[in-house]
C-alpha cells in the first residue's frame, strides 16, 4: 500500500510499504477513507522531530522513525483482534489518536492524555496516511451511517477545541476570546458558543481564517496588524476576557493571549510549540490571572461525533481541499505552507 512516511524535517516520502497485518488480541485494522494533515504534523514537517521519536524507541509502542504520519482520520472497520466487543467489520469510525498505558496515575483517572506513555497514532507510532491502519480497540468511536467520511474526520480536532474549552471552566454567560483560526481556533470558536459563551473573538491575521471565523460564530475577528488588540479587547469587554484560548503556538501569540485575560481570568495553552517561549510572569502575578495546558482530549470524542451529526455543529466550512496521497507533499504540507491565507484543512485520500 501507498503510505506518506515521515523520515526528517522537509523529509516525508510517498512510498511503498507492507500493508499491516491482521490486527493482534485487542486492536482493529482500519481501512481509511480520510484523513487530513494536521498542525502537528505541519510541526514536525517543517521544524521536526517534536513528537516523533529518533533513535530512542518510544515507551509505548517500541517505535521509531521512519513513521507513517496522519491521525486526524475516519474509515471502515476491516478486521478485528481476538477480545474485540465495541466494534466489528464493516462499521463506520472515527478513532482518537491516544494510546496510552491504562496503567498509570492519570490514565486510572480516565484523563487518558496525560498518560505518563502516551502515544498518538501517526506520531509516535504508524498512522492513518495510508490505506490501512491497525490501532487499539479502545480508540475507536462508531460514526451514524448519514455522517460522511470527510466531515468525520474532523471530529478529532473539533474534539481538541472542546477540551480546550473545558479546560477553561468558561461559564454560560462568559466572554472568551480564541488567539488563531486555524483548524483548532475554529473548532474552539465553536466550542465556546456551544458552551454559552456570550461573546466570542477571535485574533487572526490571515484574511480566509478570518472569514472563516466569523462564519463558525465569531462575534468579532481582529487583527494585530491593524490595531492594538489588547486594547480593543479590553475596550469591549470591560477590562479583560473572562477566559483566552490560544491555539497557535508562538513566542509573539502568547504573551499576547495572556493579556487579553482579565485580572483572575483564565488562560488556556492549546497550541504546539516549535521552541521555548518566554513569559512575563508578573503579568500572571500582578493580576491573579491563571495559566493552565491543553493537551488532546478525553472525554470529548463521542459528544463532538452528536454535535456533528446531528447539526449543532457545521466543520464542513473548515475542509478547503482533498487531495490523493500522491500529491500530499506539494498541494498538502507545501500548500498550507504557503499559502495559509487560503487553507484550513486539507484532506488526504489515501487509496
Amino acid at each position: 500500500m501507498k503510505a506518506a512516511v515521515w523520515y526528517g524535517k522537509k523529509d516525508i516520502r510517498v512510498m511503498d510499504v507492507p500493508e499491516p497485518p491482521a490486527p493482534p488480541a485487542g486492536w482493529v485494522k482500519v481501512k481509511v477513507h480520510w484523513c487530513g494533515i494536521c498542525g502537528s504534523d505541519l510541526h514536525e514537517y517543517i521544524a521536526g522531530p517534536i513528537f516523533i521519536p529518533v533513535g530512542t524507541p518510544h515507551a509505548l509502542t517500541g517505535d521509531t522513525a521512519p513513521l507513517i504520519l496522519g491521525h486526524e482520520f475516519s474509515g471502515e472497520v476491516v478486521e478485528v483482534g481476538a477480545g474485540v466487543a465495541n466494534v466489528k467489520a464493516g462499521d463506520r469510525v472515527a478513532p482518537d489518536a491516544c494510546q496510552v498505558c491504562w496503567e498509570c496515575a492519570r490514565c486510572k483517572e480516565h484523563r487518558y492524555s496525560l498518560c505518563e506513555k502516551l502515544a498518538f497514532t501517526g506520531l509516535m507510532t504508524d498512522g492513518a496516511f495510508a490505506e490501512y491502519v491497525n490501532v487499539p480497540a479502545y480508540t475507536i468511536y462508531k460514526i451514524p451511517e448519514h455522517l460522511p467520511y470527510d466531515t468525520a474526520a474532523l471530529v478529532e480536532p473539533l474534539a481538541v477545541g472542546f477540551h480546550a474549552v473545558r479546560q477553561s471552566k468558561l461559564q454560560l454567560g462568559d466572554t472568551a476570546v480564541v488567539v488563531g483560526a486555524g483548524t483548532i481556533g475554529l473548532g474552539t470558536v465553536m466550542a465556546a458558543k456551544a458552551a454559552g459563551a456570550s461573546r466570542v473573538y477571535c485574533v487572526e491575521v490571515a484574511k480566509a481564517r478570518k472569514e472563516l471565523a466569523l462564519q463558525v460564530g465569531a462575534d468579532a475577528v481582529f487583527d494585530p496588524n491593524e490595531l492594538d488588540v489588547v486594547a480593543k479587547i479590553k475596550e469591549l469587554t470591560n477590562g479583560g476576557a473572562d477566559v483566552v484560548i490560544e491555539c497557535v503556538g508562538s513566542d509573539k501569540s502568547t504573551p499576547v493571549a495572556v493579556e487579553l485575560a482579565r485580572s483572575a481570568g483564565r488562560v488556556v495553552i492549546a497550541g504546539i510549540y516549535e521552541k521555548a517561549t518566554s513569559l512575563n510572569f508578573n503579568a500572571l502575578s500582578f493580576t491573579e490571572r491563571e495559566v493552565v495546558g491543553c493537551l488532546a482530549y478525553y472525554g470529548e470524542f463521542a459528544a463532538c461525533i452528536d454535535l456533528i451529526s446531528d447539526g449543532r455543529i457545521d466543520v464542513k466550512p473548515m475542509i478547503t481541499g482533498r487531495i490523493s496521497i500522491d500529491d500530499i507533499v506539494e498541494k498538502g504540507f507545501e500548500e498550507l505552507v504557503n499559502r495559509k491565507e487560503q487553507n484550513i484543512k486539507i484532506l488526504v485520500k489515501p487509496f
